[in-house]
C-alpha cells in the first residue's frame, strides 16, 4: 500500500507562475543556465542552479552556491514572488504537448515506502550527484523539484482526477516549449489517502537522484534531531505521480568521442559480429533491436542478431544493453558509461539533430540513435528488483521545478 500526505506547498503567485517554473536542474546545460538567469530574475533555476549567476571564468566554492540558493530563494519568500499555502494540500498537475496529455497528483510520499522498496526504482545513482542534491536540499531547507513517478492507475483515482480538472486552475500556462502547465489545488484529500492505499507499488520513473537524495537528507536531519518522531517533513518526499497509461518515453541517445583506436573498417567488421550493418537514411530506429548510427556525416541502421536476442533475459535483451554490451563496451572500451568520460547521454526532445551535431563539429565520433524502452521494461525490471543500465529512459514532457516547493 502506498501512502501519500498532503503539504504546505511553497508556490509562485499566479501572475508570475510562468516566469518562475523552469526545466529540472539536471536538463540544462551551464551556458544555458546563465542565459535564462540573466534574461529572467524570476526563473527558479537561480534557486535550483545558482551557480548560473557566478562569473563562468571563475568556480565559486560549493558553499558559497549552496548560501546563494538559500539567499535566492529566501529573497523569492520575502519579496513575494512565492507564497506559503496555509493549510496542506495535495495538487493536481496536468502537463498538455500537442496531443499528448497527462494528469498525475503531486503529494509527499514516505522515505520509508521508498526504502522498503513499495516505491520502487530501475536505476543506480552516482554518489557525486546524490551528495550535491542532499547538501543542496539541507542548505535550502527544502525539496526544490519534483520526483517523478508512474503506477497503474486505478478507477477511483481516473474519477477522483476527472472531477477536479472540471474546475479552474490555479496556474494555466504554456512554457517556452509550448507544453501547457495546468495545476489545481485540493485540501479534502481523505479520498486520496485512501485511495493510493489501494495502490501496491509505486514506481521512480526520473528522479533516482531526487529520491536518494531525500532519503540521505531525511538520514541527517532524524540523526539531528534528538525528539524525532517520524511525522516530520523531512521524512516525505515531494513527488508527482502519474498514471502510467499517461507517459511518454522518448530514446536516450548515446554519442561517444573516439573510436578506441580502431579505424573504419575494424569498427565495422566488429559490429558486424552480432549485427546486419546497412547504410540508411533513418534517424531513428523504427522497432526494438534496431539502432541508428551516425558517423563520418552517414547514417546506418544495425539490426541486432534475432537468434542471440531469444536468448537473452529481460534486462539483457533491453536495447541499452544490447548496445552497451555488444557495441560501447567491447568495441568502444566503454567499461561503465556511469563514469567513463568518454561517452555522453542525449535526451530524446534534443532529437537527432543534436546527435549529428555533435559528431559534425568533432565533439562527439560517433553516435547512436535508440528505440526508446517502454513502461512495461520500466516495470518488469524494477518488479524484479533489477537494475537497469544507466540513462534508459527519457519520459517528456517534463515537469517543472519552481511550481511548488516541500520545506523540510
Amino acid at each position: 500500500m502506498a501512502l501519500i500526505r498532503p503539504f504546505k506547498a511553497i508556490r509562485p503567485l499566479a501572475e508570475l507562475a510562468e516566469r518562475v517554473a523552469c526545466v529540472p536542474y539536471d536538463v540544462i546545460y551551464d551556458e544555458e543556465v546563465r542565459d535564462q538567469v540573466k534574461e529572467n530574475p524570476n526563473t527558479f533555476l537561480r534557486i535550483t542552479r545558482p551557480e548560473g549567476e557566478f562569473d563562468p571564468d571563475l568556480v565559486p566554492p560549493p558553499n558559497e552556491v549552496l548560501q546563494r540558493a538559500k539567499q535566492n530563494l529566501n529573497d523569492f519568500i520575502k519579496t513575494g514572488i512565492l507564497v506559503e499555502d496555509e493549510e496542506p494540500a495535495i495538487y493536481i498537475y496536468r502537463l498538455t504537448d500537442g496531443e499528448h496529455i497527462q494528469t498525475g497528483v503531486v503529494a509527499c510520499c514516505s522515505v520509508d515506502d521508498y526504502e522498503n522498496n513499495v516505491i520502487k526504482r530501475h536505476e543506480k545513482t552516482r554518489p557525486d550527484k546524490v551528495a550535491d542534491r542532499t547538501d543542496h536540499m539541507l542548505a535550502v531547507g527544502a525539496q526544490t523539484g519534483l520526483v517523478f513517478l508512474a503506477f497503474r492507475s486505478t478507477g477511483e483515482i481516473e474519477g477522483l482526477i476527472k472531477n477536479v480538472v472540471k474546475e479552474p486552475a490555479l496556474y494555466s500556462f504554456k512554457c517556452s516549449l509550448g507544453v501547457g502547465q495546468e495545476l489545481w489545488r485540493v485540501t479534502d484529500h481523505r479520498e486520496w489517502v485512501e485511495a493510493f492505499a489501494d495502490v501496491p507499488a509505486i514506481y521512480v520513473a526520473d528522479g533516482h537522484h531526487r529520491v536518494e537524495s531525500a532519503r540521505l537528507a531525511r538520514e541527517r536531519l532524524r540523526s539531528a534531531n534528538p525528539e524525532h518522531t517520524g511525522d516530520e517533513e523531512y521524512n516525505f518526499i515531494m513527488a508527482g505521480i502519474f498514471p502510467a497509461e499517461d507517459l511518454r518515453i522518448l530514446p536516450y541517445n548515446r554519442v561517444v568521442a573516439d573510436l578506441n583506436g580502431l579505424d573504419r573498417e575494424d569498427l565495422f567488421d566488429k559490429i558486424r559480429d552480432n549485427f546486419i550493418l546497412v547504410d540508411s537514411v533513418e534517424q531513428q530506429p523504427k522497432y526494438r533491436g534496431e539502432f541508428s548510427m551516425y558517423f563520418d556525416g552517414d547514417w546506418y541502421k544495425l539490426r541486432f542478431n534475432p537468434k542471440e536476442q531469444r536468448n537473452l533475459d529481460a534486462i539483457a535483451a533491453l536495447d541499452v544493453s544490447i548496445l552497451q554490451d555488444y557495441i560501447l563496451s567491447p568495441i568502444l572500451g566503454i567499461g561503465d558509461p556511469r563514469t567513463d568520460k568518454r561517452i555522453a547521454f542525449v535526451g530524446g526532445a534534443r532529437g537527432t539533430t543534436e546527435l549529428v551535431r555533435l559528431v559534425d563539429s568533432g565533439e562527439a565520433k560517433i553516435a547512436f540513435s535508440m528505440f526508446p524502452t517502454t513502461m512495461d521494461d520500466l516495470f518488469t525490471v524494477s518488479d524484479m528488483g533489477e537494475i537497469m543500465p544507466p540513462k534508459s529512459t527519457w519520459f517528456e514532457p517534463k515537469l517543472k521545478d519552481g511550481l511548488l516547493v516541500h520545506r523540510i
